[in-house]
């Protein structure tokens, strides 16, 4: 058995969804739960929550309303609501999907304005069919839906004799009338195409400057599981030159402006094991969540009218080879009472990467990862309200346990990603301090016994907390908390109807601070939801 061929089941570029069910709902005992998967099981539902809606007048425009079969694009035109003004207090987009027979999972997007609203992958189908949604929270796009768009969004599909899903999906806007709770940006802007790579050119006037960037390993290559791949002299069926670490960095004009651990991303047919996501997906496989780069202390350079070279690009992968898509936009804050901001980057000072893999072979061969790189980058501008100066400092972290054996037919990994970041803002007024610390963690083995029967068993965690300071006093905290626990058990090499697959699979989200608490536990046995507690 070939990792590379069992462990990958996303072939192309697809999208998304995941229904949510309030608390209270009624779901069926575990003894309702049959003896293992039929050809029917719950819609997918994720734990996380949806957003928030304010209750005001609201309009409601459909993006798209598509059927995808193949890699042709759907495309059409976006118009603004009339009836709830141009300013939003804020925007909800919304996917309804529906998929029957057999599919595989697939990637999808969804652009306005050549602007990436959403990137999101799609379950995979009983023969009886299921249907799912997703809902984000889009506000931070307002600039981009005040004016008509042109509207772009694929999920490449393969529909055959054999993968029978066709992929049907709605998508809609809902914008609720009156201010928005935080100042949203400006402008959103996206990079231009020119002969000398790609630019941006932002307004003279910028004050805050943040890039996003949507970073996925896909297509069904090795980079889609990047965190398996190994160096020589190790015998795997996925190598990479120097092994697992990777890290997502932007340039401005050839400055490294900022680093990022990416999300290790695990699709619904993620580590050779479907029965798994049938039901609940991985965290963020429904609303991949883009790595953001504060750019301030740039912006004294960038606002000079002139179009600067903007690129991304993923450290660790082996050269020349393809598996990571990084779409960019660019949301800039203005300067309201000043035409031109003038400033000054006055510090970029970056560690080299450190990245060790030791391979060990024996009878259980063994790579142990230890990586890490950090940077800190500081600017100032002369605003409106005085001179403010803004120092950016990121510290990535990556060590990870990679055991497999002979045939991959036992294959482990226990891997933890950090990512602190700390934005310190000063001038009139406090010194503000943004302290975000991000973990991912993955810890998990698939094994193929003698019989031929698959088993997965895997821990994910989503977790990361927020302190903002002012002058040193605590002024907002958050903490978050998404873990999935999951085991599933089938025949491989058989059909369908053989597979006799058993499985069972958690998820809680806790997100609690200043702001309140939210706290949801789901439990799947078999395809059947058995629990769906709320605690806050």
């Amino acid at each position: 058995m070939r990792r590379r061929i069992v462990m990958s089941m996303l072939a192309g570029a697809t999208l998304l969804a995941g229904t949510f069910f309030g608390p209270g709902t009624t779901v069926a005992r575990a003894a309702d739960a049959p003896a293992e998967f039929g050809t029917d099981w719950h819609d997918p539902v994720t734990a996380a929550p949806p957003p928030d809606r304010p209750h005001t007048r609201s309009c409601q425009v459909t993006l798209a309303d598509a059927q995808f079969r193949d890699f042709t694009p759907y495309r059409g035109v976006y118009t603004p609501p009339k009836a709830c003004g141009d300013r939003w207090n804020k925007v909800v987009l919304r996917l309804d999907g529906k998929v029957k027979g057999r599919q595989y999972d697939r990637l999808g997007y969804l652009h306005v304005g050549g602007v990436e609203v959403l990137r999101t992958s799609t379950p995979e189908p009983s023969p009886e069919g299921i249907e799912w949604h997703v809902e984000k929270d889009v506000t931070r796009y307002s600039d981009t839906f005040r004016g008509a768009q042109d509207v772009e969004m694929l999920i490449g599909n393969v529909v055959d004799d054999t993968y029978t899903g066709v992929i049907d999906v709605q998508v809609t806007l809902t914008f609720y009338a009156g201010r928005p709770e935080t100042p949203a940006p400006d402008r959103v802007l996206t990079l231009a195409d020119t002969p000398d790579g790609t630019t941006l050119t932002t307004p003279r006037n910028s004050e805050r400057i943040v890039a996003e960037v949507y970073a996925t390993g896909s297509g069904g290559g090795c980079e889609e599981f990047w965190y398996l791949t190994v160096a020589d002299p190790a015998a795997y069926s996925c190598k990479a030159d120097h092994g697992p670490y990777r890290e997502v960095q932007i340039e401005v004009d050839g400055r490294l402006a900022g680093i990022a651990a990416p999300f290790p991303n695990v699709w619904t047919g993620g580590w050779s094991n479907p029965f798994l996501w049938y039901v609940l997906p991985a965290p963020r496989a429904f609303d991949v969540r883009p790595v953001e780069y504060d750019l301030t202390p740039f912006a004294g350079l960038l606002n000079d009218g002139r179009p600067h070279r903007v690129e991304v690009s993923v450290a660790g992968v082996p050269a020349g080879q393809p598996g990571w898509s990084a779409p960019v936009n660019v949301l800039v804050w203005r300067d309201g009472h000043r035409a031109h901001v003038t400033g000054a980057l006055t510090g970029n000072t970056a560690t080299d990467i450190t990245d060790t893999s030791v391979y060990t072979p024996g009878s259980e061969n063994r790579v142990d990862t230890d990586a890490g790189h950090r940077l800190t980058v500081s600017g100032y501008l002369d605003t409106s309200h005085g001179r403010v100066t803004t120092t950016v400092s990121r510290t990535l972290a990556n060590t990870s346990v990679h055991r497999w054996t002979d045939g991959e037919n036992t294959d482990g990994l226990d891997a933890t990603w950090t990512d602190d970041e700390t934005v310190t803002v000063g001038g009139h007024g406090p010194v503000r301090t943004t302290h975000t610390h991000r973990t991912y963690t993955m810890n998990g083995a698939t094994t193929v016994g003698s019989d031929n029967r698959l088993r997965t068993a895997l821990t994910l965690g989503d977790r990361a907390s927020v302190v903002e300071r002012r002058d040193g006093r605590r002024t907002a905290w958050s903490r978050l908390d998404d873990t999935y626990g999951g085991d599933a058990t089938y025949t491989i090499n058989v059909p369908r109807d053989q597979r006799h697959a058993v499985g069972t699979s958690t998820e809680r989200y806790r997100l609690y601070g200043s702001d309140g608490c939210y706290d949801r536990s789901l439990t799947t046995v078999q395809g059947v939801l058995t629990e769906d507690r709320s605690r806050c």
